[in-house]
């Protein structure tokens, strides 16, 4: 599943010269966790404002809310993501980043992605990635090995079919997947056979 897929559209953006207690009234009327901070022109970064933020920087220092701008507790540029970024990908960053939750951009403000929509709304269960990949992964080199049988192995269609064996083998790697023990580009016996059989003329 991509970020679009499970992304949270109920977002709201503030100023970043609006102060604490603007953006607490706005967290609480909306519902909501945080807020994105807007670009103050165009090519400017986005930011982000948590209530973490908010507790941590203003409420444990016994500070005035009224006084404190939002741009003195925000996060900028913040972490974002493409819609089209699969939610393994998106889980990844910010395991990586310590960021739990990021907006959605894309030209434009779209949403906003938390762990809790990768937990509540994705797939993983039902479809690990890994699962995925390696069902992927048989299928690509059985389709690789028929082309390089029919059309060779030196041919512009098998080297193709074994680039995109080689990409998935490699996005296995990334999640830590075992890899093959045996070369995969060596057909299985009876594969070579069957092969041999299929190209031998019939007199």
């Amino acid at each position: 599943m991509k970020a679009k897929q499970v992304m949270t559209q109920n977002v709201a953006t503030i100023r970043a010269s609006a102060t604490v207690a603007d953006a607490v009234r706005l967290m609480r009327f909306k519902e909501l966790r945080c807020l994105i901070v807007e670009p103050r022109m165009p090519g400017d970064a986005y930011g982000i404002v948590t209530e973490t933020d908010i507790a941590g920087k203003v409420v444990a220092s016994g500070k005035d809310p009224k006084r404190v701008r939002v741009y003195q507790v925000m996060s900028k540029p913040c972490i974002v993501v493409n819609p089209d970024l699969e939610i393994e990908y998106v889980a990844r960053l910010f395991a990586n980043t310590g960021v739990w939750r990021a907006p959605v951009i894309q030209g434009e403000l779209l949403g906003i992605i938390s762990v809790t929509d990768i937990i509540m709304k994705g797939e993983f269960t039902e479809t690990p990635k890994v699962t995925f990949l390696q069902k992927e992964l048989q299928r690509a080199i059985s389709n690789a090995r028929a082309i390089s049988a029919t059309y060779g192995t030196q041919s512009k269609d098998a080297q193709e079919a074994w680039n995109l064996v080689d990409d998935i083998e490699a996005e296995l790697g990334f999640y830590g997947a075992a890899m093959p023990t045996v070369a995969v580009r060596e057909p299985h016996e009876e594969e070579e056979q069957a092969n041999i059989a299929a190209l031998t003329p019939v007199h």
